[in-house]
């Protein structure tokens, strides 16, 4: 059967070609939030892809699958699709595809349970250091403020969520910078730029081998923040959230020969310096509603036969 070879075909073929595409663009760090998108919809259309051709695949290796698939398929839909005639690889191939989408699930229930985890300690090691008084309940958006000689400010995740601040950040920020933080941290909050992290992380995780997981990881990971600066400088002024940035970062060492994990932070000191050009609203709507219709085309593969039978 063709259509799930040219299912499989079309996903390494996106794979492949779309993120060496928006490597060469030079319009993702100036919209970064058409950026994630675009980012979504590829790897969307990638996995979409692979559990279309695992369906069918499926229904042509099982007869009891293929009447699942075609229960409620208009008379002749199913004769269009060669599902007999299919050779033996149709059950290797239905249980591969299953198996990494088991894989997948399972990795992104890990990552999601390390989060949590992660953040149990981090809440019960800052009740420790700055404990509720008698009777204060935990309070949404609280900002939290630590002794600490290292200025360091983070959101705190979770049913309560809030800015947690050292002391040596409050000296060195000031009133201005501090809500830049504060904007950046909930500009992250209110994106759930978390779960972007979590997803692109489990892929990458469970499939170091496919280049393309690897790069969305990487990708989510610089333009959640490049998105977070705009919503910051947005409200508060590019001058004052690089200001902020470079407080925070300068006792790290990042603005000299930094660790290849910490460059990104002057790029993004600079960008918000550089105030690089938007796109125009209607390039902007364009690339969204091109980058929406890429998951529609394996569908559109995957109904051929049954769209020609039927017309």
């Amino acid at each position: 059967m063709m259509v799930p070879a040219a299912l499989l075909l079309l996903g390494a073929l996106t794979a492949v070609v779309a993120p060496r595409l928006l490597a060469r663009a030079d319009w993702p760090d100036r919209e970064p939030v058409v950026a994630l998108w675009v980012w979504q919809c590829v790897v969307a259309a990638v996995l979409v892809c692979c559990a279309l051709s695992m369906t069918l695949s499926a229904a042509a290796a099982w007869q009891a699958v293929r009447g699942q698939v075609f229960a409620s398929a208009p008379h002749g839909v199913m004769e269009a699709y060669p599902l007999v005639t299919a050779g033996p690889w149709a059950a290797t191939t239905a249980v591969t595809l299953a198996c990494a989408g088991g894989w997948s699930v399972a990795m992104l229930v890990r990552e999601v349970l390390r989060a949590r985890s992660r953040r149990r300690r981090r809440r019960a090691e800052l009740l420790l250091r700055a404990p509720l008084l008698p009777g204060e309940r935990p309070a949404h958006g609280r900002l939290v403020v630590l002794e600490g000689e290292r200025a360091d400010a983070w959101w705190l995740s979770g049913a309560t969520p809030g800015l947690v601040v050292t002391t040596g950040a409050l000296r060195r920020l000031g009133d201005r910078r501090l809500d830049a933080v504060l904007a950046h941290e909930k500009g992250h909050a209110r994106a759930r730029h978390d779960w972007l992290l979590h997803c692109s992380s489990a892929l990458a995780d469970g499939f170091p081998q496919v280049p393309v997981f690897a790069a969305f990881r990487d990708e989510m990971h610089r333009l959640v923040e490049l998105a977070a600066d705009d919503m910051a400088s947005r409200r508060h002024g590019r001058l004052t959230t690089a200001l902020a940035l470079v407080e925070l970062n300068e006792e790290r060492g990042v603005f000299g020969s930094a660790p290849a994990g910490q460059a990104q932070v002057p790029q993004r000191v600079h960008r918000l310096l550089s105030a690089p050009d938007r796109l125009t609203p209607t390039r902007r709507l364009g690339l969204t509603a091109t980058a929406a219709l890429v998951p529609v085309v394996p569908v559109l593969v995957a109904f051929v036969p049954g769209l020609r039978a039927l017309g």
